[in-house]
């Protein structure tokens, strides 16, 4: 057995302590981490003592162990003792969610070492409550026992609550201000919807005197007369012309400003599309000694009749205005999937800067003075307008002193089956109107009397009358060739409804022609299924002596 001094040298041994000279040699060095280890502490107790943040150390059954100043500062205590001496009871004083609160968290600490960028409310010394955002790290050595660092974000909770509050604000502000905004478009659309109405109705009124006045002209142009007073007649003719396209184009523009035209798209031969503008626009190329010349395929095409023709009838006013000498042509040809409708003219051209202008509202290129103007400036505002409406392309090519092309995409389709009844009126050969006893029906006066002396000199027996019930009285029992019917009567009756009367009354199909000032899109529609011709106030006495004499041409009575 070893002697108790050997067992002390070996144990001094293992201690680095086993000779005097051993002891000398490691004293320095232990000493000097001795005074590493002090300064270490140290240290660290100046950060806990004097860090910006709060930190603690407690025991998640016995309360707060340790806090430093910061903690107790934020807490509302005067010193770390003395929050030390109020914080023994963590659910009671210091989570505001009491032992619910704690309890998770207990819950959470059991799963995992930490928590991290926990935010919760802590109670201060007065009970009032602090927003704080917290770290809580488990000690693994020592049970229940957690380290905590906190920080105050009262400043960034009251800025959230500032930032909510303005943006409520801001909400309101936005609300009072999209209702201002939605009173100011209401109060505009009523205000535009009153001027179209308006408009509607001073047109409608305008266009009856307008109505008359053409039928009085129209009668005084085919009259012989010495050459002063029919220079005079021809001059008031221009003059009704004028005002009429001008009163047509500010309806069209009015209208297609406030979208109350809708597209009805159909499919149409093309022939159907053009010959009746051929039709139209030969006489008016003819009286300026200009040619003219049409090319139309055959190929079906899928849009509305009513805006396309007003697109192509402004192509051709504008190319018989605008030329002075050569042809007009008027032409089709396949580009894809579409069809490219257009106008050539020989006329004056437009220089490339202009090019844009020509689509502005009342502009006209050219002309310098008022007396030169023809038209009003408007048709190639509508056509841009139309274009637009119907997603169609419209192109310009032109050279100064050389002539324009104007054309316009339309969508192809397969080529429908003819349809007579929506086939173009066209004059038919001889004269059928000298003899025939025709009936016009019209709540205006001055336009019974004009349509009179018009169809008088056309050799026509007229009969007149305001309404179906005078209508009966002026026939005495025989029925007429033909009915001239204004759709619009006294007392909410239509021109329609009293011809249907009529018909019934002689027990046949009467030839009929609806005359009306109303250009509305409920006005085309209740007339489209009647299958008799409408003519536009102010009537023009060559599509009206056209029209009449389509009519008339078959002599023979169809029953009803």
């Amino acid at each position: 057995m070893p002697k108790r001094s050997e067992q002390n040298d070996a144990l001094a041994g293992l201690l680095g302590l086993s000779a005097h000279s051993a002891r000398k040699s490691h004293y320095p060095e232990l000493l000097s981490r001795l005074e590493e280890l002090e300064a270490e502490r140290n240290r660290y107790k100046w950060l806990f003592e004097h860090a910006v943040h709060g930190i603690f150390q407690a025991s998640l059954q016995d309360g707060i162990r340790a806090a430093n100043p910061a903690l107790a500062r934020m807490l509302g205590y005067d010193r770390a003792e003395e929050a030390l001496w109020g914080l023994t009871d963590l659910s009671n004083h210091l989570f505001i969610g009491g032992e619910q609160e704690l309890h998770w968290i207990r819950h959470v600490l059991s799963t995992r070492q930490g928590l991290f960028g926990y935010e919760t409310r802590l109670r201060r010394k007065d009970g009032s409550a602090i927003d704080v955002v917290m770290n809580l790290l488990l000690k693994p050595d020592e049970e229940g026992l957690v380290e905590g660092f906190v920080a105050d974000i009262t400043e960034r909770k009251l800025a959230q609550v500032r930032l909510q509050h303005l943006n409520e604000e801001l909400e309101q502000r936005v609300a009072e201000r999209t209702q201002e905004l939605r009173q100011a478009r209401d109060a505009a659309e009523a205000a535009n919807r009153s001027k179209d109405k308006y408009l509607a109705a001073a047109s409608h009124d305008l266009l009856q005197p307008l109505n008359a006045a053409r039928l009085l002209i129209s009668t005084l142009r085919e009259r012989s007369l010495p050459a002063a007073e029919h220079n005079l007649v021809e001059r008031a003719h221009q003059a009704l012309e004028g005002a009429e396209d001008l009163l047509t184009d500010l309806l069209d523009i009015s209208k297609l400003d406030q979208q109350a035209i809708k597209p009805e798209i159909h499919v149409y031969r093309l022939d159907e599309i053009l010959l009746p503008l051929v039709s139209e626009f030969e006489p008016v190329a003819e009286s300026k000694d200009l040619g003219f010349e049409h090319y139309i395929p055959a190929y079906g095409l899928r849009s509305d009749f009513l805006l396309l023709t007003r697109i192509l009838r402004n192509f051709l006013s504008n190319a018989c205005r605008y030329t002075d000498q050569g042809r007009v042509l008027l032409g089709a040809r396949k580009r894809g999937d579409k069809l490219r409708i257009e106008v050539w003219d020989t006329g004056r051209g437009i220089a490339q800067d202009q090019m844009q202008s020509i689509f502005l509202e009342f502009n006209q290129l050219g002309v310098q003075r008022a007396a030169e103007r023809s038209g009003v400036g408007l048709g190639l505002a509508i056509v841009d307008r139309i274009a637009a409406m119907l997603d169609y392309q419209v192109q310009v090519r032109s050279q100064p002193g050389r002539g324009s092309v104007f054309s316009i995409d339309v969508p192809l389709a397969d080529m429908p089956l003819p349809e007579v009844s929506e086939a173009p009126v066209l004059p038919v050969p001889g004269d059928p109107l000298p003899g025939r006893r025709l009936l016009v029906l019209d709540n205006e006066l001055s336009i019974l009397h004009s349509m009179s002396a018009l169809l008088g000199q056309w050799g026509c027996e007229v009969l007149t009358a305001t309404d179906e019930a005078e209508a009966s009285l002026v026939l005495a029992g025989n029925p007429p060739d033909l009915i001239l019917a204004d759709y619009h009567l006294d007392q909410g009756m239509t021109g329609w409804q009293a011809v249907q009367k009529l018909r019934s009354r002689f027990g046949y199909s009467i030839p009929a022609v609806m005359i009306t000032a109303d250009r509305s899109d409920q006005c085309r529609r209740e007339l489209q299924g009647a299958g008799i011709p409408v003519l536009n106030k102010p009537v023009k006495a060559g599509k009206l002596r056209s029209v009449l004499s389509h009519l008339l041409n078959d002599t023979e009575p169809e029953g009803i």
